[in-house]
């Protein structure tokens, strides 16, 4: 079902090619074309995050409730791996909420969540972007009136090439069954 998804959304958002050697497979997320800027200012494509295995989601810094519970979630999912396999785990915190969520915004929460900015990136997609990035990992959202965001807490595992492998939609306690895909993506 995941994959369907990310096929039928790569149909209408088109192929994206790579800088790498080797051509992306036809059902990776990476595919999608999509400019984003990190905590740091950095220009990120999408593209550009192939080459790890990643758990992926979408967030926003003003969030009382479920986006720091998310990033907790990624932290205890962390913290069940050995040393050598978290430092080859990266994380990716999509913005729902570019509008708000600027490099410094995005900074100060990466600050203040304590995350390792060597393997996390907080990002911000420009508007138009944020809905076909939800549509690849499968996360529904739309902003409300108050201008927060009610929207699926998905964490979504990808291999480096931008399969996905597993997804989760506990949050709080890591899910056994997800922690285990981690593991075992990191072991290949």
């Amino acid at each position: 079902m995941i994959r369907s998804l990310a096929l039928l959304s790569l149909m209408f958002l088109g192929a994206a090619t790579t800088h790498a050697d080797t051509p992306l497979p036809g059902d990776s997320v990476y595919r999608l074309e999509a400019a984003l800027v990190d905590q740091d200012a950095r220009p990120v494509a999408f593209p550009a995050l192939r080459g790890k295995v990643r758990i992926a989601s979408m967030f926003y810094s003003s969030c009382p409730y479920v986006c720091p519970m998310i990033i907790e979630t990624i932290r205890r999912v962390e913290k069940q791996l050995d040393p050598a396999a978290r430092a080859r785990l990266e994380v990716a915190l999509v913005s729902l909420d570019p509008e708000r969520d600027d490099p410094p915004t995005l900074k100060k929460t990466a600050k203040e969540r304590h995350v390792d900015e060597t393997r996390w990136r907080l990002l911000r997609a420009e508007p138009s972007d944020v809905r076909k990035i939800a549509a690849v990992l499968g996360v529904q959202y739309r902003q409300l009136e108050n201008r927060d965001f009610n929207h699926s807490s998905a964490l979504v595992l990808l291999d480096a090439d931008g399969h996905v492998l597993a997804r989760s939609s506990t949050i709080g306690e890591p899910d056994p069954v997800f922690v285990a895909a981690v593991k075992a993506a990191l072991s290949r």
